[in-house]
């Protein structure tokens, strides 16, 4: 079959359409060369938030020993637990400060520091004696002396300990205090405590350091803390515990280190890294609690860390208090086991009884 004939109009018409197809070519922009970017890496998420302790914990819980309990939290919440029950419950949410220390006495009342003033309820919450701290001061620990008197610690530009005369509301002792910035309020004392000779421990914790005073306020002991000083109490034994908030340590009379308790590297399962009151209790053990911080955001109780701790001498954790649902026992200032009878009121600052 032979090929049909191109009009001549078509051969011209076809021409032109090719002249213009590599007219525009020429014309049109050159391809951009520069080396673009590879896109974006999608981030890879992030893995869980490790649990703050194992999900099974040494001991039975709220039942393993009766306890009066205080924590620092935006609201002032108190608690005594017995039987695995609580059975007195104090709380305050229409105050400002945090419960500092805390101290259930032989009567039935408590003590406490709130940052902002320190007072004495009753059992039925009754306010019995209260103090507000001075403008700029602080007032974080307390410590009642019998039943008509109460020592205090006053946080300021002019830092000082108090004794009180609850009948008169009168001051009869005041004696001034160091510190290692008298315009740092918030970070100047948290504890203090008598000994059972009649002297005062103080936890400076702004000079990381141990003072032991008499009631005239000449300096009898001291330790320079190495782990920092959140409080301390003077033991049986003659020797010093001492609380920082990554280390507990015990030491003599000759400043050794005898006893030293590091969660990291002693129970690395617990996230225990802002411990506040240590306390050797009669069988050799100690109990240890430790905060957490609320105002950094909410707390999530999924795998909120253990409230305290009950270690052997050798540091075997014996009992682990993890309480944030029913019920929600909240941070942990401060833990008083209340298994025997006993009287902390029953001190006293030299001649002061």
């Amino acid at each position: 079959m032979s090929t049909p004939a191109v009009l001549p109009q078509f051969r011209f018409l076809a021409a032109v359409a090719l002249t213009l197809a590599t007219l525009r070519a020429e014309d049109a922009p050159p391809a951009d060369s520069t080396p673009q970017p590879a896109p974006a890496a999608t981030a890879a998420p992030k893995p869980p938030a490790k649990p703050g302790a194992p999900a099974v914990l040494p001991g039975q819980g709220l039942a393993q020993h009766d306890f009066f309990y205080a924590g620092e939290a935006m609201t002032r919440d108190m608690y005594i637990v017995r039987k695995g029950q609580i059975v007195w419950t104090y709380k305050d949410t229409l105050t400002k400060g945090e419960i500092s220390d805390a101290t259930l006495l032989s009567n039935g009342n408590v003590l406490f520091a709130h940052q902002f003033g320190v007072t004495l309820i009753s059992p039925e919450m009754k306010i019995l004696w209260h103090r507000d701290a001075p403008a700029n001061c602080e007032i974080h620990t307390a410590v009642a002396i019998g039943t008509g008197r109460v020592l205090y610690l006053q946080n300021g530009p002019e830092p000082k300990l108090l004794v009180v005369n609850l009948a008169t509301d009168a001051t009869e002792l005041e004696l001034p205090l160091k510190v290692g910035n008298a315009k740092s309020t918030h970070g100047q004392f948290r504890h203090a405590r008598l000994t059972d000779a009649g002297t005062l421990l103080v936890a400076h914790m702004d000079m990381k350091k141990v003072v032991e005073y008499d009631e005239t306020g000449k300096e009898l002991w001291s330790y320079d803390s190495s782990i920092g000083a959140w409080s301390a109490a003077r033991l049986k034994n003659g020797n010093t515990l001492i609380t920082a908030s990554r280390s507990v340590r015990e030491v003599n009379p000759q400043k050794e280190t005898v006893w030293e308790f590091n969660p990291a590297t002693d129970t690395p399962d617990y996230k225990f890294d802002s411990m506040q009151i240590s306390t050797r209790l009669p069988n050799g053990n100690t109990l240890i609690n430790s905060w957490v911080n609320q105002w950094n955001g909410a707390i999530d109780v999924s795998i909120a860390p253990a409230q305290a701790l009950e270690l052997t001498p050798d540091k075997k954790i014996v009992w682990g208090l993890r309480s944030w649902t029913t019920p929600n026992l909240g941070p942990s200032t401060t833990i008083q086991l209340l298994d025997e009878p006993s009287k902390p009121e029953d001190v006293h600052f030299g001649s002061i009884k």
